[in-house]
């Protein structure tokens, strides 16, 4: 009777794992597809930042353009128009970010950056681990218990 008692409770506590890994499975799958759709929408507010800067900014280089380009004319003073570079430089960036590939090879120096110079990512101190963060809570804890006294 006992064997049979304990076979049925193995039975049950082995679909109880089974099951909790499942479920440890697909809350995993949730948490990165979140972490992936709020990525997809930071990236999506970046490039609409773009564009959104890029028309001010597109303004400012027409009038600014129009302007220095007629009193060069009007005062027959060709350095008038030095601005215009840097500033075709700038707008040019800013086309590119918003509508051109900057991001797809951004991507990529990124890409080249974790495989080939991957020490450029350790944290100053370390990947921080379960005891170094509960170690620090503790202390604020302490601090906090200590302030409040």
């Amino acid at each position: 009777m006992g064997f049979l008692l304990s076979k049925s409770m193995d039975a049950n506590f082995k679909k109880q794992q089974e099951f909790m890994l499942h479920n440890s499975r697909l809350q995993m799958e949730r948490q990165l597809l979140m972490q992936n759709q709020m990525r997809e929408r930071q990236m999506a507010m970046q490039v609409a930042w773009s564009r959104e800067l890029l028309k001010y900014f597109g303004s400012f280089y027409t009038v600014s353009a129009v302007g220095l380009t007629l009193g060069a004319l009007k005062r027959r003073n060709p350095s008038l128009l030095a601005p215009i570079i840097p500033l075709s430089f700038i707008l040019a960036f800013q086309v590119d970010s918003a509508y051109g590939t900057l991001v797809y090879r951004m991507r990529g120096e990124a890409e080249s950056v974790m495989t080939s110079e991957h020490d450029r990512l350790d944290l100053p101190r370390g990947t921080p681990t379960f005891d170094s963060v509960e170690k620090a809570r503790r202390a604020r804890s302490s601090l906090a218990s200590l302030l409040e006294n």
